[in-house]
């Protein structure tokens, strides 16, 4: 676990917001047949961290290290990512259908909002005061609370959260921010599901 570079997954950062890249760490997460865990361990879990820019080399580095002097931690700290992930997934995956959340998945994430709120500071600027996170690339848990205030931004934002797709390449259900100008993107990657689904077609039509 002393190099982050090394025998580690590359993760696709297609979602357009950090919850939502987050989200998206399961391989067909729409499928209990091939679903693909990818955060695997800790060391994936700061290694996706890493890629999203949450942390820098430095700090991945040095929570690994920390992990290595606590085990039992890490691993604990990689389960309740990993069921703050499910919660965040089927949250987003209700809404952007336009059906209401279920109150469980609620309960974890606002669980995981109040010891969030708990760490952030207000730190003044040049012009303005910002809100900053206290000692966040300090602590094993350090990655999940810019990933609960990016689910909040979206959730509270009527602009953004009506924007929220879910891939139609079943059984992908990748979910992604639809920025195009007239909201018509329907798969996380064109080079991936649209691909497939444009393969499909042909075949059919062909057939």
């Amino acid at each position: 676990m002393s190099d982050i570079n090394k025998n580690v997954h590359k993760f696709d950062l297609i979602g357009g917001r950090l919850c939502l890249d987050f989200a998206n760490t399961v391989g067909w997460h729409d499928s209990r047949e091939k679903s693909e865990e990818l955060l695997t361990s800790y060391e994936e879990l700061v290694n996706w961290s890493l890629q999203a820019n949450i942390f820098n080399q430095q700090q991945s580095l040095s929570l690994l290290k920390k992990a290595q002097s606590q085990p039992s931690k890490a691993k604990e700290i990689l389960q309740q990512a990993i069921e703050l992930r499910e919660s965040i997934y089927q949250i987003f995956s209700l809404v952007s259908n336009n059906e209401p959340p279920a109150s469980r998945d609620l309960s974890i994430l606002n669980k995981a909002l109040g010891h969030a709120y708990g760490l952030i500071r207000l730190v003044p600027g040049e012009h303005k005061f910002s809100l900053k996170f206290l000692n966040c690339g300090e602590t094993l848990d350090g990655m999940l609370p810019p990933i609960v205030q990016s689910a909040i931004d979206i959730l509270t934002s009527e602009k953004e959260l009506s924007r929220v797709k879910k891939c139609e390449g079943a059984p992908c259900g990748w979910l992604f921010l639809d920025t195009s100008r007239n909201r018509s993107r329907r798969w996380c990657s064109m080079a991936d599901c649209g691909n497939r689904a444009k393969a499909k077609r042909f075949y059919h039509n062909k057939k």
